[in-house]
């Protein structure tokens, strides 16, 4: 189990593009977050275009 003090996991640049798939989805950034345990912020950071730059264009390009 985690401890308060241990930081809350990193998304990698696949995950920002299942990140993104979902976000498309309808799913919540809240929701989306939490099932990677980090913080809202880094999701929202994925979709601002500020973290991972290029995953976007990944997920579009392997959208169904």
């Amino acid at each position: 189990m985690k401890t308060a003090k241990e930081p809350s996991y990193r998304l990698t640049f696949d995950d920002a593009v299942k990140v993104w798939q979902r976000y498309w989805s309808g799913e919540t950034q809240m929701r989306i977050a939490a099932s990677y345990d980090c913080n809202i912020g880094r999701v929202n950071e994925v979709i601002k275009g500020y973290r991972h730059p290029g995953s976007e264009l990944v997920a579009k390009a392997t959208r169904h």
